[in-house]
């Protein structure tokens, strides 16, 4: 297999990836056959895989713009994933343009690419790390040059803790970030679910057993285990919901049924 110029030395490009999957999802085009043949094999079970992806990244362009509306402009953005149009610096920055910006991945080429992409935005910053480990995050340079911790932050956790299995505590994680966040902060989560998919849960399992050849297991999780995530925040309305519910820009009925498939919400820290 060819290595293309854009993937960094030292990835297994024989193995597929969370984030270069979702970047098919999405249109994109850093992604291997390897990424396209599993996500063909999740669209099997869930064809309409693509809708929610899409879902996923209207929320968050919501939440943000949200974020800004409230006096808040700087951003954590964990487990961003590979850049694509309507990044997080790309809708704050278009509606305060000393918003602040840092986003965080484990994967090479979703890093690699980002810097690429933040070239010469002075306001905005990738890290190399993962969520299982916030201390990491929170000693990086990055967001200690970019980010004021005294002053209310936007942390993103946009289809990132599904990855994360109960044996590595996610809940303990987003606690240990929530108590080095100041009052006033948000925290704007996403999560898949099976409440919300539009075919029975037998067959959306299909698509779970997908990822869980490759490794990277997907935990569905209940609307009670998400809301959990919270713990500590007040919920902003409409709470947590399906993801074209929350702040709909256009009618939610216009949406396709894979848009509804997962839960979304945002909390403030009292």
């Amino acid at each position: 297999m060819e290595r293309p110029a854009w993937a960094p030395q030292g990835i297994d490009i024989s193995v597929p990836s969370v984030s270069r999957i979702y970047d098919y999802y999405l249109g994109g085009s850093h992604n291997f056959e390897v990424d396209r043949e599993a996500a063909r094999k999740a669209m099997e079970f869930m064809p309409g895989l693509p809708k929610t992806m899409q879902a996923n990244r209207a929320f968050m362009r919501r939440a943000v713009r949200y974020a800004v509306q409230e006096g808040v402009n700087q951003f954590l953005d964990i487990g961003s994933g590979i850049p694509t149009f309507g990044n997080v610096h790309e809708v704050a920055q278009a509606a305060d343009s000393e918003a602040r910006v840092v986003y965080v991945d484990h994967d090479p080429v979703a890093v690699a690419h980002s810097r690429a992409v933040l070239d010469g935005n002075d306001h905005a910053a990738v890290v190399t790390a993962d969520l299982r480990k916030p201390r990491d995050i929170l000693a990086a340079p990055e967001v200690g040059e970019l980010l004021d911790l005294d002053k209310p932050v936007a942390l993103l956790l946009v289809a990132v803790l599904h990855f994360v299995e109960d044996a590595d505590d996610p809940q303990a994680a987003v606690a240990e970030l929530r108590d080095a966040l100041a009052p006033g902060s948000l925290l704007i989560v996403t999560h898949a679910a099976y409440e919300g998919i539009p075919l029975p849960a037998a067959r959306a399992a299909g698509t779970v057993d997908v990822y869980k050849n490759i490794r990277n297991p997907l935990i569905m999780r209940s609307r009670e285990e998400i809301a959990r995530f919270f713990e500590g925040y007040e919920m902003v309305e409409p709470g947590l919901v399906q993801m074209p519910d929350w702040r709909p820009e256009s009618a939610p009925a216009d949406e396709d049924p894979y848009a509804f498939s997962g839960c979304a919400g945002v909390g403030r820290k009292a």
